[in-house]
């Protein structure tokens, strides 16, 4: 080989040599942001995850009361039900009562009017 081309092949080589020197300084301040950042990143993942453990179990507990006070209300409702079952009932019954009254108040009319009648008929003779 020429002592044109070792040279050329020297110079060569020294270029990639600091291009890669350059490549190596950048990749290590990229690993150190990216070292900062991963810091700062599990810093404030903690408290986060602190607070979503305690947002969890409070939507636990939340879960739970209403699923009693759905069970209250469904008692509730039942009993409401039973009541107005009851209630129609004796709107039955006090409709069946009035209208028996009602006859017998008429039967009683009806009565007395001939009572009535046969009395005036009595006098008459």
């Amino acid at each position: 080989m020429t002592p044109l081309a070792q040279a050329v092949v020297l110079i060569c080589v020294v270029a990639l040599t600091a291009a890669l020197v350059g490549v190596l300084v950048a990749l290590r301040r990229t690993a150190q942001r990216a070292e900062t950042v991963l810091a700062v990143v599990e810093r404030e993942i903690r408290p986060m995850a602190t607070q979503l453990e305690a947002l969890a179990e409070e939507l636990r507990g939340l879960s739970r009361q209403a699923t009693r006070e759905l069970e209250r209300v469904s008692t509730v409702v039942r009993r409401v039900e039973d009541v107005s079952l009851a209630v129609v009932r004796i709107a039955g019954a006090v409709s069946t009562v009035t209208k028996v009254g009602r006859l017998v108040g008429a039967a009683a009319g009806l009565r007395k009017g001939f009572d009535g009648f046969a009395s005036r008929l009595r006098r008459k003779r």
